[in-house]
């Protein structure tokens, strides 16, 4: 299905701090999940959502990420000359996937505020916000099914995952009523990185919304929460208890994920997609196999 008419917003204005002294010079967008670079599969997954025109909210000294999207007319020419038409391919792939566009966010003043600098640039249509953090397997979409239930509510909609309860105090975490349609569900309300005893449930809120305008007018006047940021779920949270609204909706996602946000879960993701590869799972599984066992 084509979401032309969508555009995608991808805040990439963080410093990386985890990753550190890796991040000290390079974005932590642009670190490598296999051989692409993470922010590269995010860009993906929104043009094979059918949605072509992306703007990237930077922060300083993230140059990395505008080159990674741009031509290189004199590597290209090289590989050209060299008959390597595949590493041709792969690198003309990175600036031929959509109209990319870039905007800084200024002061690091939190999600909400990275989001409310993309007002100049989607205007009053509905938009799609994915986190570089969270990479969604392609083989399990779902900014798809989100954009289509988007267009079938006119609501805000967000995706939800179940997590541990141990963990949800890294998330912000839903309270939900359930529909006649499964993982699909209203959103009541929303809580920020909650106690475990004090979250409404486990679902969690990863990093995919689908967002109407009407939240640019909600994060002008949202105070900041905790860390002292403007939060992306404060704003959520007011458009959820709105009673003239369409309201918050969420999907419930029960496929394959990737956490890049956290060192360990980094090192699993690109383990688990390496794994899954053609070119590279053969090779790597049995070899994995038997490092194991000298565990």
């Amino acid at each position: 299905m084509s979401h032309k008419s969508f555009k995608a917003v991808i805040p990439a204005a963080g410093l990386g701090t985890r990753f550190l002294p890796a991040t000290k010079a390079m974005p932590k967008e642009m670190l490598p999940v296999v051989d692409k670079p993470a922010i590269q599969y995010v860009v993906e997954e929104a043009t094979d959502a059918g949605i072509d025109d992306i703007l990237i909210i930077i922060g300083r000294n993230k140059n990395n990420l505008s080159n990674h999207f741009d031509s290189v007319p004199e590597l290209e020419d090289k590989l050209r000359a060299k008959g390597d038409i595949d590493k041709l391919n792969k690198v003309q792939r990175s600036s031929e996937l959509a109209d990319i566009h870039f905007v800084r966010q200024g002061e690091p003043k939190g999600l909400g505020h990275a989001v409310s600098r993309a007002r100049a640039h989607v205007g009053d249509h509905p938009f799609a916000v994915l986190l570089g953090d969270d990479l969604i397997d392609e083989r399990d979409p779902l900014l798809t099914t989100m954009l289509a239930q988007h267009e079938r509510t006119g609501a805000t909609i967000i995706a939800l995952m179940e997590v541990d309860p141990e963990q949800i105090h890294m998330y912000g975490a839903a309270a939900i009523e359930a529909t006649d349609t499964d993982d699909f569900v209203k959103v009541t309300g929303l809580v920020e990185k909650p106690s475990k005893e004090d979250a409404p449930s486990n679902l969690a809120i990863i990093g995919r919304y689908v967002l109407t305008p009407a939240v640019f007018d909600v994060l002008d006047h949202t105070e900041p929460g905790k860390g002292g940021e403007i939060q992306l779920t404060d704003a959520l949270q007011e458009l959820a208890t709105q009673e003239d609204g369409p309201g918050v909706y969420g999907v419930v996602f029960r496929g394959r994920r990737y956490d890049t946000g956290d060192r360990v879960d980094y090192i699993k993701a690109i383990v688990q997609l390496a794994s899954d590869r053609e070119d590279l799972g053969p090779e790597l599984r049995p070899w994995l196999k038997d490092f194991a066992a000298t565990l």
